[in-house]
């Protein structure tokens, strides 16, 4: 491998703004964004989230709003979870033609056909205990089972490609439930349907403010015996091996900043579309340091977009998107 050229005089490509910007190596868009949008049954009015300033839970109507205006910002695509008014031990309300998160999907594809809708595809928001698939219950141990929440998950991806779902975005970690999805989603005729797999999913200390708002605490136990533990970065790349061979049309890693340099070896090794979800507690640290004065929150929110996009990341969920697309329209 030949040496990278070496330039005498660096600083003379830093003196202006106007320098600076012809030599940028990376570049942030608009549509480099997706926002999540949490939808509920159980309100009628926008619900505000103590633990995640600036993001709510939504009844269906103000839903719709919130999406519509987003995308009048420039935000292109939407990430959807909902919140059930009742949940059980099979999860009913995550497959169910009714559900609401398939009615959300119904309703934004008639008002903004235009928007990209997402469907995040998980068990944990309909379970009564929590977790991310059937599970059994041994004392505080939590086991879940494999086979029978792959099952229920392919079923789920199913419906929000009937109900108009543009991607599915499997996030439990259950093993081969990305083929499942494929076979259920290509057998209901949703050849197209394309699978966005949260592929290295890390078990982090980053999602609290995310179970607030989902109401996804688990009843007991933890879910580290399905997501991945933070020290293993082979294991990661192993995990998106196997979710790409399974028919995984697009990877992300989550969280994003404690694992940019997975995202990098993610994109240099696989070089497929991949994303950064910019998790719930990466968002709060920031609000919480600038609501004291702390940090410039805009200046924040531009270097670690870049640091995303410069990992390799090709878009980055984040609940600051409507915020940076207006910023940089």
């Amino acid at each position: 491998m030949s040496a990278l050229p070496l330039l005498k005089r660096p600083r003379r490509l830093r003196k202006s703004a106007a320098l600076r910007a012809l030599v940028r190596e990376t570049d942030l868009h608009p549509g480099d964004f997706i926002l999540p949008l949490f939808v509920s049954e159980k309100i009628s009015e926008p619900a505000p989230v103590a633990s995640m300033p600036g993001v709510f839970q939504l009844p269906l109507p103000a839903l719709v709003r919130e999406a519509r205006e987003a995308h009048a910002d420039g935000v292109v695509a939407v990430l959807l979870f909902g919140i059930p008014s009742h949940k059980d031990e099979e999860a009913s309300g995550a497959y169910s033609e009714d559900g609401i998160v398939q009615k959300a999907v119904r309703a934004i594809k008639a008002e903004i056909p235009a928007l990209l809708v997402i469907t995040d595809v998980c068990l944990c928001e309909f379970m009564s205990h929590g977790h991310c698939g059937v599970t059994r219950f041994e004392g505080e141990h939590a086991h879940v089972l494999n086979d029978p929440s792959v099952a229920l998950l392919a079923r789920t991806a199913v419906s929000h490609a009937r109900a108009g779902a543009d991607i599915v975005a499997p996030s439990d970690m259950m093993d081969g439930r990305i083929a499942a999805m494929r076979n259920a989603l290509d057998s209901a005729g949703f050849q197209e349907t394309p699978i966005l797999s949260y592929a290295a999913k890390f078990a982090s200390a980053f999602y609290g403010p995310f179970r607030d708002v989902a109401e996804s605490t688990p009843r007991s136990g933890d879910r580290r015996g399905y997501q991945m533990d933070a020290a293993n970065g082979d294991e990661a790349l192993r995990e998106v091996a196997l979710d790409l061979e399974e028919g995984a049309d697009m990877v992300m890693v989550k969280p994003g900043l404690p694992y940019l340099d997975i995202i990098q070896r993610v994109k240099q090794r696989f070089e497929v579309p991949t994303f950064a979800y910019h998790v719930s507690g990466e968002f709060a640290m920031l609000k919480a340091a600038a609501s004291n004065g702390w940090l410039d929150e805009k200046a924040c929110l531009f270097e670690i977009m870049t640091a995303f996009r410069r990992a390799g990341a090709d878009g980055i969920i984040t609940y600051a998107a409507r915020e940076m697309a207006r910023w940089l329209r």
